[in-house]
Parts: C-alpha cells; sequence; structure tokens
C-alpha cells in the first residue's frame, strides 16, 4: 500500500506561471483546473462531482458556449514575476442526479503570484505557495498554502445557476492522499514552432468540500496546462480507487469528427478514427507499483437494447466506454457509463471568415466492469468497495 503524505512532493515552482512558452494567436491556451469526486450515498455506484477551471487564452475573439468573450488585453507579467490577465471562471455541479452547467461562466481579470510576490501576505519561499485570483467582489480563488501541505478552492455559484436550484457556496481544501498520486509530475513537449504542451499534474488528493454548510469527504484531482497547439479530438478518463490508487487512458486521434461544427453527439462521421493506440497509467496501491501503459484502445458505445438509458441536459443519449490498457505485465479492461454530460462548445474566428469549433464534453461516470490482470492474479471490481471517475471526449478542430 501506499504511504499517506503530511505534504505534496514534487517541484512547484512554475505552478503560478503562465509564460513557459511564447504565446502564439489563437494557439496558447492555459488553464488550472480541478475536479472532485464525492461519494453519493444514496447512488454508491455513482460520485457528486465539481469541476472547475481558471483560464485564459491568447486570442481576438472567441465564443465560449455562447458568450462572445473578447479579452480586450494581453498578459501582462510584473517586474516581480506576477501576472494579471483577462480570463473566464467556469465550473460545474453534478449532484448525483442533476447537472448544473454551467454552474459558473465569468469573465474577469485575473491575477497569480506566489508567495515571493511582495503582495502575499508574508515572506515566502517560492516553492509552491501562491494563488490565481479572479478580480471580483466574490472569492473566487484558488491556491495552496506555505508548506505545500494544502489547496484550498472557494466558488460563489452564478445567480442563473441558484434560480435553477444549485447550491451558492462552495470551499474546498485538497490535501495529500498516498504516494505517486500525490506527487507532481510534470509534461513538456515542444514542437516545432514553439508549438507543444507543458503540464502539472497532481492525479489523486484527498478533499473536503463545504456546499451551503454541508460538509463532504472526497478526492480532487488537479492539472495545469499550457497548450500551443491545434486541439484534435481525444479520449481521455480517470480513476480514483479506495485504496489511493489511479488509474487514467488517454487516446487522442485524428477523425472525421475534426468536421463537427456543433455539440450534439451520435454523427455517423465520428465511426472512424486513427491512431487508435493511446497511453495510460495505473498508480497500484495494493501492489505498491506503477504500470505505464502504450498500448490503449477506446470504444464509443451507445447503451444496449433493453438497458437503463440515461440521457443529458438536451435528451440526448448518454454514451458508454469501453477501455483496454495493456503492457507486458498487466492487462486492464473497464467498461463505464456516463451518468450525465457537461459540454463546453468553443467558435473561434480564423482566416477568411472562417471559424474553428470545438465541442469538449466531460462526463461523471458510473464503473459497470473492470478486471486487473497481472502475475499475481485477476482482480474485478468487488475487490473494491468504491471506484469513482470522470470520462472526456471532444470533437472538432479549434485552430
Amino acid at each position: 500500500m501506499f504511504e499517506d503524505m503530511k505534504k505534496f512532493k514534487g517541484d512547484f515552482t512554475s505552478l503560478w506561471k503562465l509564460d513557459v512558452l511564447p504565446p502564439i494567436p489563437r494557439l496558447s491556451w492555459w488553464w488550472w483546473w480541478v475536479i472532485i469526486y464525492i461519494p453519493d450515498q444514496q447512488n454508491p455506484g455513482r460520485s457528486k462531482q465539481l469541476m472547475t477551471l481558471w483560464s485564459t487564452k491568447e486570442t481576438p475573439a472567441i465564443r465560449m458556449t455562447g458568450h462572445w468573450w473578447l479579452p480586450g488585453s494581453r498578459m501582462h507579467i510584473d517586474d516581480e514575476g506576477g501576472l494579471v490577465f483577462p480570463g473566464m471562471v467556469c465550473s460545474w455541479w453534478f449532484d448525483g442526479k442533476k447537472m448544473y452547467e454551467p454552474l459558473v461562466m465569468k469573465e474577469c481579470r485575473m491575477a497569480a503570484i506566489n508567495d515571493k510576490h511582495s503582495l502575499w501576505p508574508q515572506k515566502g519561499s517560492g516553492d509552491g505557495a501562491g494563488a490565481v485570483i479572479p478580480l471580483l467582489q466574490e472569492d473566487m480563488s484558488f491556491g495552496m498554502n506555505p508548506g505545500n501541505d494544502k489547496f484550498w478552492m472557494n466558488l460563489v455559484s452564478d445567480k442563473e445557476a441558484v434560480k435553477r436550484g444549485a447550491p451558492l457556496n462552495f470551499k474546498a481544501e485538497l490535501t495529500p492522499w498516498s504516494g505517486p498520486p500525490s506527487t507532481l509530475t510534470y509534461k513538456n513537449n515542444i514542437m516545432g514552432m514553439n508549438m507543444g504542451y507543458d503540464i502539472l499534474r497532481l492525479q489523486g488528493t484527498k478533499c473536503k468540500l463545504n456546499v451551503d454548510g454541508e460538509e463532504m469527504q472526497g478526492t480532487a484531482y488537479f492539472q495545469k496546462v499550457s497548450v500551443q497547439a491545434p486541439t484534435v479530438p481525444w479520449f481521455w478518463g480517470m480513476l480514483h480507487f479506495d485504496d489511493g490508487s489511479y488509474l487514467d487512458w488517454f487516446m487522442p486521434h485524428l477523425s472525421f469528427s475534426c468536421l463537427n461544427l456543433d455539440d450534439k453527439p451520435w454523427k455517423l462521421r465520428d465511426i472512424f478514427r486513427n491512431p487508435k493506440i493511446g497511453s495510460g497509467i495505473f498508480h497500484d496501491a495494493k501492489r505498491d507499483g506503477t504500470e505505464e501503459f502504450k498500448n490503449c484502445e477506446v470504444e464509443l458505445l451507445e447503451p444496449d437494447d433493453g438497458e437503463e438509458i440515461f440521457i443529458d441536459n438536451d435528451g440526448n443519449k448518454l454514451p458508454k466506454f469501453r477501455v483496454r490498457l495493456w503492457n507486458e505485465k498487466t492487462k486492464i479492461s473497464l467498461e463505464v457509463r456516463a451518468a450525465s454530460r457537461a459540454k463546453w462548445t468553443f467558435d473561434q474566428p480564423t482566416r477568411a471568415g472562417m471559424v474553428s469549433h470545438l465541442t469538449y464534453n466531460e462526463y461523471p461516470l458510473e464503473l459497470l466492469r473492470i478486471s486487473i490482470l497481472d502475475e499475481k492474479g485477476l482482480r474485478t471490481k468487488k475487490d473494491y468497495s468504491w471506484i469513482h471517475g470522470n470520462a472526456e471526449h471532444s470533437w472538432g478542430l479549434l485552430h
């Protein structure tokens, strides 16, 4: 079993910086992204989920889920490395039955500083403490305490979401869980013409969530992402296990779905995908080790005849995903179904009056089955008291 940790491990010195790569017009995109899972006592196979992101983009204009964002200015970096930039705070909340999307979609200016900045309330070391702070009347900040032992997150729902029945106030604390999932990972890949990506991830944390005064316990995932490339379609998903294990899969691909210009699912052109092989990782607490996979297949499935059909807020059938990952030592096969859907649409004017499009879907999951086979035997869903997660599927080609 992985040992519990008192502080997050890893190099957090670039956590509050967005100037890792020179910006590219219409391609550069930056965000901090958090998703929280709370076991749903009324639906044990499901989890309540809260997703929040703080984001900015190098673009003169983009329409996000019907809202035109016109930044009007660019990122400013002061003499101490502090950032001020135009951006948006966006969030959704799934209470186990109903999806509130958007919970928050708020345009604002933001600041991002570390604890060595003169605006930080006390002298710091620059080892990770800092925050992204939307410059709003409400507290919508996300940050890390000195000592790297805790993140905080504050969120206030939009009035329109509250009118639809959503809670008003969310406050979260993210603390270390165990082993590799709570150790920061870093990936950086620079291609030609400064295109590439830069990603920091904490794959698993403990989480205490307060929703309008009600205390809840669960887990969370965090990533900070810089992308400088056209966004091609992808499948991505991840699972948290009760013992501190973590599994994810990723399959970017080219498809005729690149031509999709709206958010409607189940188009015939989404059948063909190339390549069909992705990657994944499994932090296995029971084996006290990590398995990396260079072989990954993801199938998008419609519900079978006779089984319960879930629908999204627009009346569309929700999908199932069948995932296979394997290497020389371990084979993992699983099937999950979406319990709900949150979608974000992006339409960005390009050249000659053309508009590029991206639909980005996030699906709270129910695990139907899983098998994990290695040299020590076979494990299934029965070997764990709970497994919760989320899956993504995108289409279009934003450029």
